[in-house]
């Protein structure tokens, strides 16, 4: 007889900038839809890496008044070439330009911001991707975000994005392997992968699952190059997302909506919104 696989509880949160521009249209949208978690990123246009702390602790007032959490400072931390090198991408959505921090150290910014906003994860990634890349050519980063990390309590959280060196679930797995301190984890977004002409095997995501306690969720058409409805699309969220949650050594993993439908999003998210909440019920796990 074999014993039951007891999933995680999934933690459904929203990017803000994915519903709209605004403070007041993220906070509307999630007293309409229920949603009580708002990771946050940029504000009007502008990313909070390049706010000034009076500034971010303003936003998170409001944003704390309104009885809503901020999980994770969804920032651009090393979304940004690697010292003496030069970035084979030309496109960039969300790239930040370290000079126009208006602290001396974008990286020790990135923390206080994410110590105003209460956020107990920082989003991370690995440069915009150079030729000959390995691994170990992150260690002096990462040395300086995990020593932050520990005095800060936060989690490291690095994503897997197509423009950058680590672009595949393959990828966060040689990193995972190369850097083995907790404070760094795999922010898995499946549909990155497939963006890049990778999607993951099943054998991908058991490696990178025991220490994934955090996922993006957003559906790509391949026959369109376009982002749609979760559900709607190509990647195969019913089959592949319980391989994750039945590795990961997690309790809990946060479930983040990122739209990417810049022409609709208030209902292009709303949309998600109800789908995620479907897909939970469909794979069995609890939704809060």
């Amino acid at each position: 007889m074999t014993t039951p696989t007891i999933m995680p509880r999934l933690l459904l949160s929203v990017i803000g900038d994915e519903i709209g521009p605004t403070l007041d249209e993220m906070l509307s949208f999630c007293a309409e839809t229920g949603v009580r978690r708002l990771e946050m990123r940029t504000l009007d246009g502008r990313n909070l890496l390049g706010m000034t702390l009076d500034e971010v602790a303003a936003i998170a007032t409001r944003i704390h008044k309104a009885r809503i959490t901020v999980p994770t400072f969804v920032s651009p931390v090393l979304k940004w070439p690697a010292p003496g090198k030069a970035a084979t991408t030309a496109k960039v959505d969300f790239a930040f330009d370290p000079a126009s921090c208006p602290a001396p150290d974008p990286i020790q910014h990135a923390f206080d911001i994410a110590l105003m906003l209460g956020a107990t994860r920082l989003r991370i990634f690995s440069w915009l991707a150079y030729p000959h890349y390995a691994p170990a050519d992150l260690a002096p980063p990462l040395g300086k975000l995990c020593a932050l990390a520990d005095e800060y309590g936060v989690d490291l959280q690095m994503e897997n994005e197509p423009v950058c060196n680590v672009a595949t679930v393959a990828d966060l797995d040689a990193v995972l392997r190369t850097f083995s301190h907790r404070r760094v984890r795999p922010l898995v977004d499946i549909c990155n992968a497939y963006a890049h002409g990778a999607p993951p095997t099943v054998d991908d995501l058991r490696a990178v699952a025991p220490r994934t306690d955090h996922v993006h969720l957003k559906d790509r058409s391949a026959a369109t190059g376009k982002i749609v409805t979760i559900g709607h699309g190509d990647v195969d969220f019913a089959r592949l997302l319980p391989v994750l949650l039945a590795g990961t050594r997690s309790r809990e993993v946060m479930a983040s909506i990122e739209t990417h439908v810049p022409d609709d999003r208030r209902n292009a998210t709303r949309r998600n919104v109800h789908a995620v909440r479907h897909l939970a019920e469909h794979i069995g796990a609890e939704l809060a």
